[in-house]
């Protein structure tokens, strides 16, 4: 959801339930990044409970990341945020923003009035050589106005759809942290934007593939078929289980067995109780898959990408990659120049947020 004009330095903020990360961006190009570790409820169930504390942690890490900039593009939370494929027969802009409401009818609770809803019209899917240049011409002209070109029976959308209140709260928070926010989307359309940024490479490449945010409070599967999400599996699973079970390993409170976790203190990785946790991961992660191939029956998806958290823990990805039987990459090839950048992975959706 773009909210004013294009601007050409943009700090991209991703409020996690572990870590605030921030990515400064400039034309394109990442020119800084920087975390701060969240204080303890402070994100609960997708909410913010407090946006003074919120902002004033957004200000300290520019402060002490020697980070300047004036405007944000914000990563919406998961749990707050509705998004799906529809088709919709051909209409003007004003029919679309009357109609699009009702394909959440199955969603939303309370009034329509209390949502902003936002699209983007999806690319015609390849169907051959002649189904090509068409999408040629469809992308020269104005999807809304067809005068010269023949009839397009149906638009294929995404549609979003997000609490008013979550867009306002969000303005009011980084407007206290100094920033003006210019652009917010969900998580996987910071995906499609970087995947569109490498559609000369990833795009021609693969044509399905999956990327694997292994986040703190939760596990996300996210399918594509080019720049075409299809599907999301979400498993309420995550980094903080792991530190459940070094906790009693250890014997000490869970924050200081996340310490010991992403350290691997002690070589506890090796630990039986943690390859058993890996392992049961995996499994849930197999079942995921194996329900969205009975479901797409036609699919190739052999390749994915991982990022978050846990994408630094060797043995949890060597334990998914065997149990899936796919080629696992690292989140830097999403982005241009990912090499160069530090910890890349955990600044994945910080990053593609800031993306035309």
């Amino acid at each position: 959801m773009a909210l004013f004009g294009k601007k050409k330095t943009i700090l991209g903020v991703d409020i996690g339930h572990d870590q605030l990360k921030l990515a400064l961006v400039d034309d394109g190009v990442v020119i800084a990044a920087a975390s701060a570790a969240m204080p303890e409820n402070l994100l609960r169930d997708g909410e913010l409970t407090s946006l003074d504390t919120m902002s004033d942690l957004i200000k300290q890490t520019m402060k002490e990341n020697n980070i300047k900039a004036n405007h944000a593009a914000l990563v919406l939370p998961n749990e707050s945020v509705y998004v799906k494929n529809v088709s919709v027969p051909m209409m003007t802009t004003d029919q679309l923003a009357y109609n699009l409401p009702f394909e959440f009818n199955d969603y939303i609770t309370g009034e329509v009035s209390d949502y902003i809803f936002d699209y983007a019209v999806l690319p015609k899917e390849d169907n051959g050589e002649e189904d090509d240049q068409a999408g040629e011409k469809q992308a020269d002209a104005d999807p809304f106005l067809q005068e010269e070109e023949e009839p397009i029976e149906s638009l294929e959308l995404m549609a979003v759809g997000a609490p008013n209140s979550i867009i306002t709260e969000s303005q009011s928070m980084l407007r206290k942290a100094g920033l003006r926010m210019v652009k917010t989307a969900p998580a996987l359309c910071t995906y499609i934007s970087l995947i569109r940024k490498q559609k000369d490479t990833l795009m021609q490449e693969y044509e399905e593939f999956g990327i694997l945010d292994l986040g703190y409070n939760s596990i996300r599967m996210y399918m594509y078929k080019g720049d075409r999400h299809v599907a999301t599996r979400v498993l309420e699973i995550g980094l903080r289980s792991l530190d459940s079970v070094i906790a009693d390993i250890y014997g000490v409170e869970v924050h200081l067995a996340h310490t010991y976790l992403m350290a691997n203190f002690d070589k506890c990785l090796e630990k039986e109780e943690c390859m058993n946790s890996f392992e049961n991961i995996a499994v849930e992660l197999m079942r995921a898959m194996n329900f969205y191939r009975f479901s797409n029956p036609d699919s190739t998806m052999t390749d994915m990408w991982l990022c978050g958290g846990g994408a630094v823990i060797r043995p949890l990805t060597d334990a998914i990659g065997e149990m899936l039987d796919m080629r696992l990459h690292t989140a830097s090839e999403l982005v241009i120049g990912g090499d160069d950048i530090p910890e890349c992975n955990s600044f994945v959706q910080a990053i593609g947020i800031t993306m035309d």
